[in-house]
């Protein structure tokens, strides 16, 4: 086939076009390529298979490798960070442009922080707190974690967050520079980060990029390591040696001890008293010791001692909030006050482990100590003595209602009751002799009111008995038993009515009910005739008068 047949072109027509058999390569151009979010038309499209310039097509790809928004907003960044000259070099060369994983790499923004973790069933600490460092990749916009490794902690540490994309949000966006400052809070997968401080090229390349950084803050002592800082650290402090020589107040003052005599007042408790007890204060090691003071038949056990051989704290109940003392015993690291001869004096209370000891007389020996080293000269004992109380007779036990008054007195008074006494002369002159009188009862009631009654008062025994007549309208009978009456008001000291009370006009109160006496009989005039000293003055001129 010559030149001039090739160069023929044949119409696009069904039986027209004829397929080469002998090629075997089909390229394609590539006529669009893809920079960041534009579309531009490619000049000189290269089809695929074709022989093309390497340097050509490292340059083309180049342009699609890491064209992600955050990544250009890095790219973009880290290009305002760097020095002027650079960038007008760099400008300068024709065409040429840094890719972003070539420009961030190994730039990195480094956040110092940390988190409170509580700590369960521990008895040195409550809460840890965790110092981490937070890194944050400018090449891939990754972040990580790491907690800087504190010896013997005991504690898995060193890296928490590997190097990965971390969501803020819960549709999955991940975290940006923008988004990061100091003085805030991060939270990653449900742990709170604390951001307090950030290094040096993080500050200026936030500040480069317009973010006003918040106030550096300081982070907080973790309390565990403040203790174990206390143990572990060497002490070189040099401290001067203390005057006080306890070799020499041991020699000194061995078997020389201070004898107080003391008392607990526990009257005010059930069936409390006043116990003696015996103070003694040991000078050569500033202990105390108190012994019990017995008594012959004293009804106590013959226990000697109250308080062992030991330090007494002033006051046994100032203790630190978080001391254990149910379980623990306070030592010299939790009390450092105690009991010395200053606080010791006759007249003087002291507090003894909850127990109040009034210290009321010494002996010889320590009077003269006091007297040697703190001027002490009035020595005069406290007086204990009460002044003697008069014994009151106890009030008789009211009436229980059963038999008389008389009869239950006797359990009272004797241990072996006796009958009471009768008074055997009046029982002789005056036996089945009395005094009667009609009377009514005094009440509201009508039909109360008209009924009629005749009170008898036998003289030989002093009782009273009183009778209703049987009328049309009542059937009558006997209405009180013959029985000493009391007094209204005199329960408690029974007196009882006697024949000086009974006459005409007087008023009688017989249990809750209350008679009129209006008449009386022969018998009852002429007695009180004789016996005018035995009524009140009116009542004669009461009885003259009747008989006018």
């Amino acid at each position: 086939m010559s030149a001039s047949e090739k160069d023929v072109v044949m119409p696009l027509l069904p039986g027209y076009s004829f397929a080469d058999p002998t090629r075997s390569h089909f390229p394609r151009a590539q006529t669009f390529s893809t920079k960041a979010v534009e579309k531009e038309q490619n000049s000189g499209a290269v089809g695929l298979g074709a022989d093309v310039d390497m340097d050509q097509l490292a340059a083309m790809t180049a342009k699609l490798t890491y064209t992600t928004s955050k990544q250009r907003d890095s790219a973009h960044a880290s290009q305002q960070m760097a020095p002027k000259s650079s960038r007008h070099a760099s400008g300068r060369q024709a065409g040429k442009r840094v890719p972003p994983h070539v420009a961030l790499d190994k730039k990195v923004l480094t956040f110092n922080g940390f988190f409170k973790e509580t700590v369960t069933e521990s008895a040195d600490e409550h809460y840890r707190v965790r110092y981490v460092k937070i890194f944050y990749y400018l090449e891939d916009d990754t972040m990580s974690v790491l907690e800087p490794p504190i010896p013997n902690s005991g504690l898995p540490q060193g890296k928490l967050l590997r190097r990965q994309l971390l969501p803020k949000d819960s549709r999955g966006t991940p975290w940006s520079w923008k988004d990061l400052n100091v003085a805030m809070n991060v939270t990653f997968y449900g742990r709170t980060f604390r951001i307090i401080s950030c290094d040096e090229f993080t500050r200026r390349f936030l500040l480069s990029n317009g973010i006003e950084l918040n106030d550096f803050e300081d982070a907080p002592e973790d309390p565990y390591l403040i203790q174990r800082r206390l143990v572990e650290e060497p002490s070189t402090l040099a401290t001067t040696k203390d005057d006080f020589d306890k070799l020499r107040q041991f020699i000194e003052l061995d078997r020389k001890v201070l004898r107080f005599y003391c008392v607990w007042d526990d009257r005010q408790a059930l069936y409390g008293e006043l116990r003696p007890f015996i103070l003694l204060y040991f000078l050569v090691d500033d202990t105390i010791e108190i012994r019990e003071s017995h008594e012959a038949n004293d009804g106590r056990d013959k226990f000697p001692l109250l308080l062992k051989r030991q330090r007494v704290p002033r006051n046994f109940r100032q203790l630190p909030r978080d001391f254990p003392a149910i379980v623990l015993e306070p030592g010299e690291t939790e009390q450092d006050q105690y009991l010395s001869p200053e606080d010791l004096g006759i007249g003087v209370t002291i507090n003894v482990l909850g127990r109040d000891l009034l210290l009321h007389d010494c002996d010889d020996f320590t009077k003269e100590f006091y007297r040697r080293n703190f001027g002490v000269e009035d020595f005069t004992p406290v007086d204990l003595s009460e002044p003697a109380q008069p014994m009151k007779a106890p009030a008789p036990p009211p009436h229980s209602g059963f038999g008389s008054h008389e009869d239950s007195m006797q359990s009272v008074t004797a241990l072996a009751p006796r009958p009471p006494k009768t008074h055997v002369g009046k029982l002789l002159k005056y036996e089945n002799k009395a005094l009667r009188f009609s009377a009514r009862m005094d009440t509201t009631s009508p039909i109360d009111g008209e009924r009629r009654f005749v009170v008898s008062y036998q003289l030989a025994r002093d009782t009273i008995s009183i009778f209703e007549p049987r009328t049309r309208e009542t059937r009558g009978g006997k209405f009180l038993e013959s029985t000493k009456i009391v007094k209204p008001g005199t329960e408690m000291a029974p007196q009882y009515y006697t024949v000086g009370d009974l006459y005409p006009g007087a008023t009688l109160q017989v249990f809750s009910r209350t008679f009129i006496l209006e008449d009386a009989d022969a018998f009852a005039i002429n007695f009180i005739k004789d016996n005018l000293d035995l009524y009140p003055a009116e009542v004669a001129a009461t009885i003259e008068d009747g008989d006018q």
